[in-house]
């Protein structure tokens, strides 16, 4: 909590009996809704991207061809695929927005002379605010009074300098608190604030491409090329075996038309909107749906302790003064605990704790029956150390305040006639005065002995002040810098931060998935590795893991050098450092997610892969510089997070797959029809090819996209391969694309045999080869339907899969059977595609593909299973 320097008057506060009345003159405190684009233009986007516009050329061509069915078919496809991409992401943004709704910003406010908070949006004019370091400004304000306050107004005025906050300036809101503290009062709120104004004057740039856009431009690229060749070839051959132009100039655009995967970039929109919706119930608030893939390539982990590996419960369970120790068994933040001691020491704690209080912010208050800590956690305890001591629930008044600074590791209080600090340890004790240097290392004996035990230690000290001093601190003319010399140690606080009991099964989680963690840490080295050790980071079997921020090597290659192996401690580390290690880290390759929540985090947090920020204790700075936000702040939730993000770049992958050995099925009869001269009729034709890519393929290629992480995506190192890679083509081009064709030529030609029809001959009637192409076209959808069970995995065969995990494949799959009836018993839709219901016999070859494929792929992952296993293991010769 901030306590302003003049008690009384504005600073006390409104009324809450005023704020309704206030509200409902000026409005919510919220900013004018971002400007987006229309949903005309959101809709042209995506009539008018890569892909559609191949398809667009292709219809205006048919059209002047003077096959109207076929330019109408492929406008429908166009439209169907354009309006799901559109709605779904639509979706997205809802989807996003609402979980961004999940975190809404909170402010400290004074009103009835009390501290409360209360989310930013119910601020109005006439409220007086508490702000400290990291706090985003909430509206316009007016500073009343500060301590050693600036504010970075970089985002509104360019400047990259934090200005001093002094008593009278005003301050825009959407400004940061650099450092220190202040109570301000709000003069304007929403829509009247300077912000509001240039938020409706700015239209919002376009970001960069992410890693996922670039690797999806490749794919259009190549596939693009791959189409347009494929397409050219075939004209030329078309037109050589004596086919006229048009003819030919058709059988070209059904080619290049079966080759486009028009459903990537919906399913892949699809798969990361549901990837971070799934990562919201888990917790993890995802800020750009691109996050969630980059999530999956994750290699390094630099994560604080505070709030993430632990519960940033604190409590001060020890008191450490020169006259005896002090043990409190307390509860939570509780004023009331069991104390044992001497009773000197427990006076000179209870001393102790009064000054220690006046030099922080922090407080408890009673909420809903429990009490909960009012600020940063390590001062709420503080606050609850000095009630169990017999203090008063009021705060010692403090006459002026000195902020923490990193440079100082300090923080103090005027407080009457005396300095009270506290602070590190190390800088504390570099500015007290020892009467010998025995009572110097008796207080590091104690602090290490405390530190030892997992105990985060903080140093008190004090001294007294001449009138002189007093009043040219109270007037500025002296600052920390010549007041905190010559102090008196006071005593040592230990306070206790638990793990969270799911850490150690996340360390060892993200251990068995080949990422490597690092703590990093401003606490002091002996109270990181006791953390360490309990939750399984270090072992003490490995030496020289356990580093200090001020032994760390400069030269980036170095510090990369030295901190790439897993289970590292860096201790009294700085957010500078924090940024030197990401990208130390990135140089020698690593995808680094750095975890960060105060006000200087922001930089390393921007500059790692992934920015991850704590949603409770977390600062608005860190917050806005995350790409995601833990709304637990809890270590483990990084894990799943993580989780998620592989399984949504396996899913891309398996969509890539199922839709490319489709594209060898439809291809193959135009190879074979090809090669033979025209000699061999054409199994299928290209109105078949745009309903099976966009009438039945389409469901089951959106429901890949959203199956669940596979059981061992966590077992295994990241990957860092395109999506488009060789084992990707392989298994479409090598695997599953020759079975489906084998079921599907092999169908077609015994029904066109059984019609009496022989090879080189002439059709004996015309309604065999509509009859023997329906056989075909049943055998690459049913090949299809076997086709989507098989890419469930990379690696387990069909009877290893959990049928009740994805219910979206099982409805696709459904729609898919329905929709086949549809095409081949529908008389107007089967004339329009140009076949007819195969025969009994037909339809029993056709269906083989399915045991055919599952069998096909089950033995593939079998060989490759023992391949690399034996790669791994390798059998050595007998001598």
């Amino acid at each position: 909590m901030v306590r302003e320097l003049q008690p009384g008057g504005a600073a006390d506060g409104l009324a809450s009996a005023a704020v309704p009345a206030l509200r409902a003159r000026h409005g919510p405190n919220a900013l004018p809704p971002e400007r987006t684009r229309p949903w005309w233009r959101r809709l042209g986007a995506e009539l008018t991207h890569f892909f559609a516009l191949m398809l667009w050329a292709a219809a205006a061509l048919a059209f002047v061809a003077g096959t109207a069915e076929l330019g109408a078919a492929i406008v429908v496809v166009v439209v169907v695929n354009a309006l799901f991409a559109f709605f779904q992401e639509a979706r997205a943004e809802r989807a996003a927005s609402t979980l961004r709704d999940l975190l809404p910003a909170r402010v400290t406010v004074r009103r009835d002379g009390a501290a409360t908070t209360v989310e930013a949006v119910e601020l109005v004019p006439g409220d007086v605010v508490l702000l400290a370091a990291g706090d985003k400004v909430p509206a316009d304000v007016r500073v009343l009074s500060g301590s050693a306050c600036r504010i970075d107004e970089s985002m509104l005025t360019g400047e990259s300098e934090p200005v001093p906050a002094n008593p009278g300036r005003a301050v825009p809101g959407g400004a940061f608190v650099a450092e220190g503290d202040a109570v301000a009062l709000v003069e304007a709120t929403g829509r009247s604030t300077r912000l509001a104004e240039i938020t409706r004057l700015t239209i919002r740039a376009a970001p960069p491409p992410s890693p996922l856009d670039r690797e999806l431009r490749r794919i259009v690229r190549i596939v693009a090329v791959a189409a347009v060749t494929v397409g050219s070839v075939f004209f030329v051959v078309s037109v050589l075996i004596g086919n006229p132009l048009a003819g030919a100039f058709l059988f070209a655009i059904g080619v290049t038309v079966a080759m486009v995967p028009e459903g990537l970039l919906p399913t892949v929109t699809l798969s990361l909107a549901v990837g971070a919706q799934r990562m919201s119930r888990r917790h993890a608030l995802v800020r750009n749906l691109q996050a969630v893939e980059t999530l999956g390539s994750t290699t390094f982990i630099c994560t604080d302790k505070t709030g993430t590996l632990t519960q940033n419960r604190m409590s001060a369970v020890e008191v450490w003064t020169p006259r005896g120790s002090v043990a409190v068994d307390g509860s939570g933040y509780a004023p009331t605990a069991v104390v044992d001691g001497p009773s000197a020491a427990v006076a000179a704690a209870a001393r102790l704790a009064a000054g220690a209080r006046a030099a922080s912010q922090g407080d408890i208050e009673e909420r809903d029956g429990a009490w909960q800590p009012l600020g940063d956690p390590m001062e709420a305890a503080i606050a609850a150390l000095h009630r169990r001591l017999g203090g008063d629930a009021a705060a010692p008044a403090a006459d002026v305040g000195f902020a923490f600074d990193e440079a100082r590791k300090r923080q103090g209080a005027v407080v009457g006639d005396r300095l009270w600090v506290k602070g590190a340890t190390e800088s504390v004790l570099g500015a007290c005065a020892f009467g010998d240097a025995d009572g110097a290392a008796v207080v590091r004996a104690a602090m290490e002995a405390m530190a030892s035990r997992g105990l985060r230690v903080l140093a008190v000290a004090s001294r007294p002040l001449t009138r002189d001093a007093r009043r040219d601190a109270l007037a500025g003319r002296l600052g920390p810098a010549e007041l905190e010399t010559g102090l008196e140690f006071d005593g040592l606080l230990g306070l206790h931060d638990p793990p969270r009991p799911t850490v150690a099964g996340a360390v060892a989680q993200a251990r068995a998935a080949g990422i490597r963690i690092a703590m990093l840490t401003g606490d002091h080295p002996m109270t990181a590795a006791a953390i360490a050790r309990e939750i399984g980071l270090v072992d003490d079997a490995v030496p020289g893991v356990v580093f200090g921020g001020a032994d760390l090597p400069a030269d980036p290659r170095a510090l990369g050098a030295l901190l790439d192996r897993d289970g590292v401690v860096i201790s009294r580390v700085s957010p500078e450092q924090k940024l030197q290690v990401a990208r130390a880290l990135q140089a020698r390759g690593h995808v680094v997610a750095m975890t960060g929540d105060g006000v200087n985090d922001g930089p390393a947090l921007e500059a790692a892969d992934i920015g991850v920020a704590m949603g409770r204790s977390g600062t608005d700075v860190a917050r806005n510089a995350a790409d995601l936000v833990l709304l637990d702040d809890d270590f483990a939730t990084i894990i799943v997070a993580i989780e998620q993000g592989r399984a949504t770049y396996a899913n891309i992958r398996r969509f890539l797959t199922y839709h490319l050995t489709d594209n060898v099925a439809e291809l193959a009869p135009f190879v074979i029809w090809a090669l033979s001269a025209g000699n061999f009729p054409l199994a299928i034709g290209v109105m078949q090819i745009l309903f099976l890519d966009i009438g039945t393929d389409l469901l089951p290629a959106l429901a890949l996209g959203t199956e669940e992480p596979s059981e061992g995506v966590m077992k295994r190192p990241p990957e860092r391969r395109h999506l488009l890679d060789s084992s990707v083509l392989f298994r479409a081009f090598a695997i599953l694309g020759p079975v489906e064709v084998l079921f599907q030529m092999t169908s077609f030609t015994l029904v066109l045999l059984a019609g009496g029809w022989r090879p080189g001959g002439a059709l004996p009637e015309p309604g065999l080869l509509a009859a023997a192409s329906g056989t075909a076209f049943t055998a690459v959808v049913l090949g299809q339907l076997a086709n989507a069970v098989a890419c469930r995995s990379a690696s387990r065969p069909f009877w290893r899969l959990r049928w009740n995990s994805n219910p979206r494949l099982v409805a696709a799959v459904v729609a898919e059977v329905a929709l086949l009836g549809v095409f081949l018993f529908a008389a107007p839709v089967a004339d329009l595609l140009g076949h007819a219901p195969p025969p009994p016999a037909g339809l029993a070859v056709a269906a083989l593909v399915i045991p055919g494929l599952l069998l096909a792929d089950a033995v593939h992952k079998d060989l490759r299973r023992r391949l690399r296993r034996g790669l791994t293991h390798p059998v050595l010769p007998h001598h």
